[in-house]
């Protein structure tokens, strides 16, 4: 009796074990969009910009893919993976995937690139992503290569779900870091639905009437005064300006008139140059890791632990009395760094605090605002970080972009935008390891373990 009311037991507790875990199963697969991400870099994790712009979708994304069997398997399981996500996060989006050497009509009717095309519809627009787009060669030349696709699709997304575009112009003339080396950065605004475009005050003689921010980024030498005067009228008025100052020797006497445009705003230039001992990038105290200030604009990249690196940074300070203009610090030395002030000695690396220098914590950059807390200006005290070969270190971007998105008051710009990951990796195993592997998972194993608990049953049975 005992025996038995143990063996129903038994039964009763493993029926209900198999019955909690098909319940479970059911209530995850019923939950749109969960899904439990275990790789190292998160790579099945879309970022918070793109869950965001397929929250927002008010209107129906038909996905196309053109596959080529020629084309490496693992680039094509790469992007259609993703766009399942896409799928699975939006009932907005719909997904047809089609070979082009099978059905070769479909892919003359979409004119398509051999090597594999994605092609976002709504309506009767249409953007299209190649698969070469969004696979970047690896820099060590040895046939590896990372993956953009996120950002590319997301960019695709957004530039069918909104028309509106915001010029923006880039001030050149003036030793500025040239649009060439900004390639990366005017992508991702383009992506945004800006418009980059450059301007040259002294070619031009006047500022485009549908301007809506000007960026002088890393000056070297001053703007003219009839240059001032044109900027300084376009920003009485409803202009906006984000300004990243550059390095010059001279700074103390060079900058006059760029001087004269932050203080308008209350920001003042220390004419130094930022020394960090502490928190520093790879012990180079002159690329500092600065702490983020409390402002919408770094908010989530302080939530997600994303640096932003500023080399040969320009410490500034705020008038705190200025009643016109709210400044807000967004970035900040640690106390231990000080401001050399004197440029011929750290020219000789030869520096060393002293008592004329500035001593920390040193402030490298501000937000603007008006009375009516409308963003006006972004100041920074470096521009090194916008440039190609510095901008996709870990907060770089989303810090640029960032700041752009909040000055052009765009709340759903200030966010986490996709990382580039690594490609799908193919572990090449030879015939005999493949029929070890198996045999040994699908039947050695299980083998073992039913041999053991019939062992077990017996030794019970004769007990």
């Amino acid at each position: 009796m005992n025996k038995w009311i143990r063996g129903t037991n038994a039964v009763v507790f493993s029926a209900a074990v198999v019955g909690i875990f098909i319940i479970l199963t059911i209530f995850l697969h019923s939950i749109k969009g969960f899904q439990l991400d275990m790789t190292k870099n998160k790579s099945f994790t879309l970022s918070d910009q793109t869950i965001s712009t397929l929250s927002k979708l008010d209107k129906d994304i038909h996905i196309v893919v053109f596959t080529n069997p020629s084309v490496d398997p693992y680039i094509t399981r790469q992007v259609t993976d993703l766009i399942q996500q896409y799928k699975v996060r939006s009932s907005k989006v719909t997904y047809e995937e089609f070979d082009m050497l099978k059905q070769p009509s479909k892919a003359k009717q979409y004119g398509v690139d051999a090597n594999g095309t994605v092609i976002f519809e709504s309506g009767d627009q249409k953007r299209v992503v190649n698969f070469y787009e969004v696979f970047i060669a690896g820099e060590q030349q040895d046939g590896s290569y990372r993956f953009s696709g996120e950002e590319k699709f997301t960019q695709a997304l957004t530039s069918l779900t909104s028309t509106e575009k915001h010029s923006v112009y880039v001030l050149s003339g003036h030793e500025e870091i040239p649009l060439n080396q900004l390639t990366a950065l005017s992508a991702s605004l383009e992506g945004a639905n800006y418009v980059v475009k450059d301007l040259n005050l002294y070619r031009e003689g006047k500022i485009p009437d549908d301007a809506e921010m000007l960026l002088l980024l890393g000056p070297q030498t001053d703007i003219n005064d009839k240059e001032a005067e044109l900027i300084n009228a376009y920003l009485d008025d409803k202009g906006k300006i984000y300004l990243a100052l550059g390095f010059n020797k001279d700074m103390k006497t060079a900058w006059k008139n760029i001087d004269g445009i932050m203080k308008r705003y209350g920001v003042n230039n220390e004419h130094a140059v930022a020394i960090e001992e502490k928190q520093t990038s790879l012990f180079d105290p002159l690329t500092i890791i600065p702490e983020y200030g409390t402002h919408e604009i770094t908010q989530k990249l302080a939530d997600y632990n994303l640096l932003t690196n500023m080399a040969l940074a320009i410490p500034l300070n705020a008038d705190a009395e200025n009643a016109d203009w709210t400044t807000t610090a967004l970035l900040d030395t640690t106390a231990d760094a000080y401001g050399e002030t004197d440029i011929a000695l750290l020219m000789q690396s030869q520096t060393k605090q002293d008592d004329k220098d500035i001593k920390g914590p040193l402030h490298l950059g501000y937000a603007v605002e008006n009375k009516e807390k409308q963003p006006k200006a972004v100041i920074l005290g470096s521009s090194t970080f916008l440039m190609d070969q510095e901008i996709l270190t870990q907060g770089n971007k989303d810090f640029a972009l960032n700041s752009i998105g909040w000055l052009q008051e765009q709340t759903d710009q200030v966010t986490i935008r996709p990382r580039e990951g690594e490609a799908y990796q193919e572990a090449l195993i030879t015939l005999g390891q493949a029929n070890t592997i198996f045999y040994t998972t699908l039947v050695a194993l299980p083998l073992l373990f039913l041999l053991f608990g019939g062992f077990v049953w017996w030794r019970r049975k004769r007990g």
